[in-house]
């Protein structure tokens, strides 16, 4: 059964036990994709209204547009969620390889390499996506319903947290990596992400908070 599948309460309750999965990664990967299924009931909430429709065309149609790439990020994020978990599982399988013999040992360490790759490049998929989502926020708010600020603010906040959180699942698995370079690259990446996150997302609550 995959994750998405399950109640609120049965995925808590996976999280709570003794099994390292769903980890951090998957949560992270919830924890993006609330907010940006609150961040389109606001939208909901916005398109119908008198005031919205009185905006101009440009102004509606961008809205819209950030509407649909919300739709086509929260179907991505969905996805994530199952794959950091099985991401996570093969490298464990990696490890359970034998290693008795040189040969066995090559392979062992190839596929902990390869199977590393997958556990990075999951969470960056999330943390890259939180990002772009965060930066769009700012919009939504602009030209959103009043009644429903507060619903931006705690869309920030979730994908902030996917964010960062998916961020510290690339670090993790980062220093398992022999090439030292595509490290750099992830770390350097990383350190971006989380710094253009932050501001966007300080950006968004300061506004919201003036509204509030």
């Amino acid at each position: 059964m995959k994750l998405v599948d399950y109640t609120v309460k049965d995925f808590i309750e996976q999280v709570d036990s003794s099994m390292p999965t769903p980890g951090g990664g998957s949560v992270a990967g919830v924890a993006s994709t609330l907010g940006i299924g609150l961040s389109r009931m606001v939208g909901h909430l916005t398109t119908g209204k008198k005031k919205f429709k009185a905006l101009d065309d440009d102004v509606k149609q961008e809205y819209h547009r950030i509407l649909d790439r919300f739709v086509v990020i929260k179907e991505t994020m969905l996805t994530l969620i199952d794959e950091d978990t099985l991401a996570f599982e093969k490298v464990m399988d990696a490890f359970k390889l034998p290693k008795e013999t040189d040969e066995e040992k090559v392979i062992r360490k190839e596929a902990i390499e390869d199977a590393t790759y997958g556990a990075i490049e999951v969470p960056y998929r999330v943390a890259s996506l939180s990002l772009q989502a965060l930066g769009d926020l700012e919009y939504l708010l602009d030209y959103g319903n009043r009644n429903a600020v507060s619903d931006i603010g705690v869309a920030a906040l979730m994908l902030y947290g996917g964010l960062e959180g998916a961020l510290l699942n690339v670090l993790i698995n980062v220093g398992s990596l022999s090439n030292e370079e595509i490290q750099t690259r992830y770390q350097k990446e990383a350190e971006q992400f989380s710094i253009e996150g932050e501001q966007l997302k300080n950006k968004v609550l300061k506004k919201v908070r003036g509204l509030l």
